[in-house]
């Protein structure tokens, strides 16, 4: 009896180490999103491509002679780069000299020879048709003088085409010929070498016209016109770069929008004096379309991305999680604008994201600074 009694008595006591009990709500940081002014930009990738680049060739026939530079040379316009077999084009300069000094004598006879002619025949010494003669002549010692003047300046020209220069500061490609190579005998003529411009350089991109329509606006806030386009500061940065650290400015707008891709062509010019930026180069780029007063900013990593596109956590009045859809501006340092889905009183979870659920319950807690945010 005493033990039927005991083991009845201890049956209760069993259920109740059996009864399920929740867990706390999991802990997670909140934060209201930072409301400051921040500019709007419109963001695109861009390429890199020499403002002027050429390729040098031979001009004219011979053997190289010399080559003046260093394979990777930076060069100033003018100078010499690739002298062509020189002395045949001296020797023809000298020819086209000699035959005009001749013509000149030509001519001077040949005039002489009309202003006696002239007088004779106002005295009546000698006939018309002499006078004539006389004439022609001498126009024709005319058109000789002019024929090896213009053939002086050809020989002149042949000499400056056998010293090849650099038509613009730049830097000069490895060779493609040696000394002792026969050039310039056929067509297309022979490549010597190319020369790039790197310093200034420009950067293309192509935006939307959308995009398009918010930069004319920013344009016309601030009274410009395209004739004021290097008023507008465009930004870019390398691959390896944090942020858009260099600065340069628009310098074309295409005047047409591509109606099969729906973007308009642009271009900015740089300074490049430390070579950084190469022809072919692919970067970043963004161009200030406005600015905005009151922008909600929350640290870039309390959004989320799902099939239906970026999202945060909201924590409700009530404790549970509701997941917001919004749509993302610019990023300003480690913190994202958000144009539309959140409100400036809205608690964002900023910490603790891969423990809150939508529709549950948390445990929020405040973080130390608005912008703080861990990677939990």
């Amino acid at each position: 009896m005493i033990v039927a009694l005991a083991a009845a008595a201890a049956l209760p006591a069993c259920e109740r180490k059996n009864e399920y009990i929740a867990p706390p709500p999991p802990q997670v940081t909140v934060a209201k999103p930072i409301v400051r002014a921040v500019t709007n930009y419109l963001e695109s990738t861009g390429n890199c491509t020499a403002v002027n680049t050429a390729n040098l060739v031979a001009r004219v026939p011979g053997f190289v002679d010399s080559i003046a530079y260093q394979d990777g040379d930076r060069v100033e316009k003018g100078r010499v780069l690739f002298v062509i077999e020189p002395e045949p084009y001296n020797l023809k300069l000298q020819q086209a000299q000699a035959a005009e000094m001749a013509a000149q004598a030509t001519l001077t006879q040949a005039q002489l020879d009309y202003d006696r002619q002239v007088k004779l025949v106002a005295s009546n010494s000698v006939s018309k048709s002499t006078l004539d003669s006389a004439t022609a002549t001498r126009d024709n010692a005319q058109g000789s003088l002019q024929q090896a003047q213009v053939n002086t300046k050809l020989a002149a020209i042949n000499i400056g085409y056998a010293h090849v220069a650099a038509p613009f500061d730049g830097i000069v490609t490895a060779r493609q010929v040696s000394v002792g190579d026969y050039v310039g005998g056929g067509s297309p003529p022979t490549q010597l070498a190319s020369i790039v411009q790197l310093d200034p350089i420009y950067v293309n991109f192509s935006v939307s016209e959308s995009d398009v329509l918010r930069v004319r606006a920013e344009m016309r806030r601030r009274g410009l016109t395209i004739a004021d386009l290097s008023e507008v500061p465009v930004d870019i940065g390398l691959q390896d770069e944090t942020g858009y650290p260099r600065r340069g400015a628009l310098d074309y707008v295409s005047p047409t929008v591509d109606a099969s891709t729906g973007t308009l062509t642009a271009r900015a010019i740089f300074a490049n004096s430390d070579r950084a930026l190469l022809p072919g180069m692919f970067v970043r780029a963004r161009v200030p379309t406005g600015g905005e007063p009151t922008a909600l900013l929350v640290p870039d990593s309390a959004l989320g991305t799902d099939q239906s596109g970026r999202y945060v956590l909201v924590v409700r009045g009530d404790g549970t999680v509701e997941q917001r859809g919004v749509e993302v501006g610019a990023l300003e340092g480690s913190l994202r604008v958000i144009e539309k889905g959140i409100a400036a009183d809205d608690q964002v979870i900023v910490d603790g994201i891969q423990r809150a659920i939508p529709g549950q319950k948390v445990a929020p807690h405040a973080a130390a600074s608005p912008g703080d945010a861990g990677a939990n």
